[in-house]
């Protein structure tokens, strides 16, 4: 049987160039109102796993780990103020993602 772990590790370094590099574009409040989740809850993710390794992870070097630097610098050069728009669309979304 394959481990896939190397696999899965490396579908997780392709998903996070291409939101990212490819498309920083894409803001996380688009992504929570279409998905449910964005990349703020992958370094969740990534800090939980950590964790359950043995192995405790700040907010911050999470955060650090799947943007690829220090969040307050990602936010500053990608990340634009939500419009009425999304922030309506982000309630609705709520709703349903749960």
């Amino acid at each position: 049987m394959t481990d896939t772990t190397q696999f899965e590790a490396a579908a997780f370094r392709r998903l996070l160039r291409h939101l990212n590099v490819e498309r920083p574009d894409v803001q996380n409040i688009d992504l929570m109102i279409l998905a449910g989740f964005c990349r703020n809850c992958l370094s969740d993710w990534y800090r939980e796993a950590a964790e359950a390794a043995g192995t405790p992870v700040s907010k911050d070097q999470a955060r650090e780990a799947v943007y690829g630097m220090p969040f307050a610098e990602w936010k500053a050069q990608h990340q634009a103020e939500a419009t009425p728009a999304q922030l309506a669309a982000f309630a609705e979304a709520r709703k349903r993602h749960g």
